[in-house]
């Protein structure tokens, strides 16, 4: 276990006779109280197909029932109940290939950055652009991840804040729109796979936006949180 931000941990769970994932997949997880009351939420994997684990990344939602208990109060050698993989439709292959333009918000980074170790882990070169959107400096998950990321061959990576910014931030301060996808994105005649996970309102305009910008829809593929 370990914390990514004040709100997001990342878990690491041992699961008997797990059969492996694919970059892009989730996990149901279903909590039981002493009561016999149950609560079950699903989870996209952060980790690669070649690191073999299952690794979670949960962000504590405000009243969350399971996100909570995942966040604060579960520790090592508890027990819970992970259905999975599944999810067949946001998941990326190296046979696939590319370009790739991922976006995200928030948590939504989890299942791109199971994408994007995937692309590096596997050795792929096709070329991929990152487009993060955080609320604050704070909120940046796998930052010294992205920022490593970031220096390998054929990897970009560009963050925009949208409540308050490092200090002395060049960058975007602003929700992802348009004018800022049309300067991120590949062309829409290059015709690059797209994907782009997230709180509902920031996905549905993303994914407008692109279609509006010409890419295929067919081609963005679409994860929503929430």
């Amino acid at each position: 276990m370990r914390a990514e931000t004040p709100r997001v941990r990342t878990l690491v769970l041992d699961v008997p006779d797990w059969p492996g994932h694919l970059a892009g997949q989730h996990v149901d997880v279903r909590l039981t109280a002493e009561d016999g009351y149950t609560a079950e939420r699903s989870y996209s994997l952060a980790s690669s197909p070649e690191d073999g684990r299952v690794v979670l990344g949960v962000e504590r939602v405000d009243d969350g029932e399971v996100s909570g208990y995942l966040v604060d109060v579960a520790e090592r050698g508890d027990r819970l109940e992970v259905r999975g993989p599944v999810g067949l439709y946001f998941v990326w292959r190296p046979e696939t290939g590319g370009p790739l333009l991922l976006v995200g918000g928030g948590s939504g980074v989890v299942p791109l950055m199971s994408i994007l170790r995937h692309r590096l882990a596997s050795g792929s070169e096709v070329p991929v652009r990152l487009l993060l959107s955080w609320r604050t400096p704070d909120d940046v998950i796998y930052g010294e991840e992205l920022e490593r990321a970031a220096s390998a061959n054929g990897v970009e990576v560009a963050h925009t804040f949208t409540r308050s910014t490092p200090e002395g931030w060049p960058g975007y301060a602003r929700r992802i729109d348009a004018a800022m996808l049309e300067e991120v994105a590949w062309p829409a005649a290059v015709r690059a796979h797209v994907y782009v996970c997230g709180p509902t309102g920031l996905v549905e305009s993303v994914a407008s936006s692109l279609v509006e910008l010409g890419h295929e829809p067919r081609r963005v593929r679409t994860e929503r949180f929430g």
